[in-house]
């Protein structure tokens, strides 16, 4: 097994064909093909299922892109390290959707105009979909409900959020989970951190809520919880930064809930130059205004 060979390999993983990967990294396809044969002969698996003109990945093949993706990411954050050039390349970054809305927009400015030859890719979704993609490789980094506590990653706390129940203009006052025992919720996905933490405030208080409903927006939640639908969870700075939030009743959680950290996170040992430099511009930035 050799660079080559995993640059192959992810070049075709990727094109989901060898002439189109042949084009990408300029060889003939004839080069893709017994390489691709030699590596899964090192290996001792299929890392494709052959289909007419189209590969797709086998399961063991998606297993070995995620390391292979990291490899050839060590390997230029080597080469970019030991040569002591500037953060230049690919950086994919995620983040939560209501931090990418409201707390990084001058951040991630910043960073562009100070580091021009940065390739700087943003992706939102919840923490746990942000989490995999740290941990697979895809993202260099993300931002996240924290802590998370986890073998192969480290990270920093950035920004602390004050969590609200928002309900319908006229509802009764909210002080604790029994207050809305059954009544609709709207949140993320179930890998949303967010969701998980208003699902505890519930459970703390012996409280259950009543049908849960999945959205994928917080512009969506706040138009069902003003039109009387039901409740949702989220940070007062993302509630205050929509159009309309003066539409729905505002109620601060308990002072056990009421404060979530939001940390960035990247894996442990990670060596890389774009990372190292957005650390150190987001702790500045930070320093400068723990409200940043």
């Amino acid at each position: 097994m050799d660079l080559v060979q995993l640059e192959i390999f992810k070049a075709v993983a990727e094109q989901g064909s060898i002439s189109a990967a042949a084009q990408l990294i300029h060889r003939v396809p004839s080069n893709l093909t017994t390489r691709i044969k030699q590596l899964e002969q090192d290996l001792g698996v299929e890392l494709f299922i052959r289909e007419k003109s189209r590969l797709r990945l086998s399961p063991a093949g998606w297993n070995f892109l995620g390391y292979t993706r990291r490899i050839l990411d060590l390997v230029q954050e080597a080469r970019a390290t030991v040569a002591g050039e500037e953060p230049q390349g690919a950086f994919a970054l995620g983040s939560l959707e209501s931090t990418a809305a409201v707390r990084i927009p001058a951040l991630l400015a910043a960073y562009n105009q100070k580091h021009t030859k940065v390739e700087l890719d943003l992706s939102t979704g919840p923490s746990g979909t942000m989490i995999e993609g740290v941990l697979s490789g895809r993202l260099a980094a993300a931002f996240v409900d924290g802590p998370v506590l986890h073998a192969t990653l480290e990270g920093v706390a950035v920004f602390e959020e004050e969590m609200v129940v928002i309900a319908p203009l006229h509802h009764a006052p909210i002080t604790r989970g029994q207050d809305v025992a059954g009544e609709s919720i709207y949140t993320f996905r179930s890998n949303c951190s967010y969701r998980h933490h208003f699902e505890r405030w519930f459970s703390q208080d012996g409280a259950v809520p009543g049908k849960i409903f999945e959205m994928e927006s917080y512009h969506g939640m706040l138009a069902c919880v003003s039109a009387g639908a039901g409740l949702a969870l989220m940070p007062r700075s993302m509630l205050e930064s929509m159009p309309g939030f003066t539409a729905v009743s505002v109620w601060p959680l308990s002072d056990a809930f009421r404060i979530l950290n939001t940390w960035l996170i990247w894996r442990r040992g990670t060596v890389s130059q774009s990372l190292n430099s957005f650390v150190k511009l987001l702790e500045e930035r930070v320093l400068e205004s723990p409200r940043f």
